[in-house]
């Protein structure tokens, strides 16, 4: 890889929880529901049943997400047992972004765009850098497009990066089709040469700022 390129690696991390879309009987119709940030652990026996709680944005009506059912308490980890208890909140967070997880259980849920990404120079910074290789590591699924991901952080339009994709300026490893007008995906690099851009120095700027 050439010198003259800045390696910089940008982890996503969605900043609001999905919500599950759930038919509150209730109100009487289809409503989003907030995680409370609480579990609840039911032991009867040696077998234990653990939901995350979520509650009706609207009415406050309760609906559990199950994490475990009917799971035999040897087969749980002593500290994440303790950590369920006692509703840690890192485990409470990756339930609660769990998009996934979350979409099997309960059918539909509303994403958000809404991210906040750590940038990290890999390397020195090479001097008169003319291009630059984007590593992209995401911590949970986001609907967000990656051209607005890359617009937004590097201060450019979104047509100017379709721009650099048809001059064959822009290539991005494993994209498949379509990759800018796609969600953003874990393990995506991204690659722009900037030789002939005016504006270099400010993007190059943006890009590990």
């Amino acid at each position: 890889m050439s010198s003259s390129t800045l390696r910089v690696r940008w982890t996503i991390v969605p900043a609001i929880a999905p919500r599950p879309l759930i038919n509150c009987n209730r109100c009487g119709g289809v409503r989003p529901y907030r995680c409370s940030e609480k579990f609840r652990v039911n032991a009867n026996g040696k077998r234990i049943d653990v939901w995350l709680i979520y509650r009706c944005a609207v009415c406050d009506n309760s609906w559990n997400f199950a994490i475990f059912e009917r799971r035999n308490r040897r087969d749980i980890e002593p500290a994440l047992l303790t950590a369920l208890e006692s509703n840690d909140p890192a485990l409470v967070c990756r339930y609660a972004f769990d998009g996934a997880m979350l979409r099997s259980r309960a059918g539909r849920i509303e994403e958000y765009p809404d991210v906040m990404v750590h940038k990290e120079r890999l390397g020195s910074e090479p001097g008169g850098a003319m291009a630059i290789r984007l590593e992209l590591r995401l911590h949970n699924s986001t609907p967000l497009r990656l051209d607005r991901l890359l617009a937004g952080e590097l201060g450019i339009s979104r047509s100017k990066l379709q721009g650099w994709e048809e001059r064959k300026r822009l290539s991005i490893e494993r994209d498949g089709t379509r990759a800018l007008r796609k969600p953003v995906r874990d393990g995506l690099t991204v690659r722009i040469d900037l030789a002939e851009e005016a504006d270099r120095s400010a993007v190059l700027s943006a890009a590990h700022g």
